[in-house]
């Protein structure tokens, strides 16, 4: 058991770490090759952050483990809002910018409500997953003409944002020639991250056996938060910032990502239905919170101290419910 334990926070450890040089490596591959730093920070960080995620559901999809793969996702974006934003909130109230309470969270809304709907009416199947993907393609495309047009920043520059700030060596553009490093830095973190997620779910499923729960019950709590740490580590820093707008578009940037992005990979590469237990609660509740964060938010545009208590005792509560 022991050992179970230390292979799920190998995993943890080596998504973490690989995902930060992941992160780092493109980026320097990208300003080299002269990309610009709304397209880096869109694009690129924003992917690479949510790397983790993305690999332990799609290897979880592959090991014949939907309820960690799907788990992982609804799981991450519930950690998101209640967890997250609530321990942020606590530490320093969330300013909301109108443009991402109008646009981004709308939006995070919206899709949360489109996967409750298809995962209760259809398999999670190719077709699906390659409208996901196309539809978060479209997104980051309008994201950016609009941003480049008005200089109005969203969710998604803020999840970038919040990264960058965490890590001062992604924020300034390194004075060093060639590709090489840049290369073998990538190259590095990518294997990282793949060996972790294998390392995340193999414990998991473990884990999940010998405790006699369901694998989804494990990949809706332990999976899911552990995955969510490049996030919670990003929000809290920003919170201590002073940055509460930063951590507002850090959640709803991620929580847009891991349906649509996470979501539609997994779809494509490991078509599944997703598990009834997920179909039943958890998605109907995912979507519940996004309704009570975005209308927290809208309330004189900030998420203050009480609400995030609210939002923290409600994680507890939740976790409490899931766990027999």
């Amino acid at each position: 058991m022991i050992t179970t334990w230390l292979l799920l926070l190998g995993g943890f450890v080596l998504l973490i770490v690989g995902g930060e040089l992941l992160v780092r490596g493109a980026v320097q591959i990208a300003e080299r090759l002269g990309m610009s730093p709304l397209v880096i920070g869109l694009t690129l960080v924003g992917f690479g952050t949510s790397m983790p995620e993305l690999v332990t559901s799609v290897q979880a999809g592959l090991s014949g483990s939907p309820g960690i793969a799907y788990g992982n996702i609804v799981g991450s974006n519930i950690a998101n809002i209640l967890l997250i934003a609530g321990v942020s909130a606590v530490m320093c109230p969330i300013v909301v910018a109108r443009s991402a309470l109008r646009r981004d969270a709308s939006i995070m809304l919206l899709i949360a409500i489109a996967f409750a709907f298809l995962a209760m009416t259809f398999p999670m199947g190719r077709l699906i997953g390659t409208a996901m993907v196309a539809g978060l393609v479209g997104y980051l495309m309008f994201v950016i003409r609009q941003e480049r047009g008005s200089g109005a920043a969203g969710a998604i520059h803020d999840k970038s944002t919040a990264f960058s700030e965490a890590d001062l060596s992604i924020s300034k553009s390194s004075t060093q020639s060639g590709l090489f490093v840049p290369l073998l830095i990538a190259a590095a973190g990518l294997g990282l991250v793949v060996a972790g997620g294998s390392f995340l779910v193999s414990g998991a499923v473990e884990i999940a056996r010998n405790l006699g729960v369901s694998e989804t019950v494990i990949g809706l709590t332990i999976v899911a938060v552990g995955t969510s740490m490049p996030e919670l580590v990003t929000s809290v820093i920003a919170a201590l910032k002073r940055q509460g707008d930063v951590a507002f578009g850090n959640v709803v940037g991620s929580n847009i990502y891991n349906i649509l992005g996470i979501g539609g990979a997994t779809a494509l590469i490991a078509p599944s239905m997703v598990p009834a237990e997920i179909v039943r609660f958890d998605a109907p509740l995912m979507v519940f919170v996004s309704l009570a964060f975005v209308v927290f938010a809208a309330t004189g545009m900030r998420v203050g101290r009480r609400e995030g208590a609210v939002l923290a005792a409600g994680y507890l509560a939740y976790v409490w419910l899931l766990w027999p």
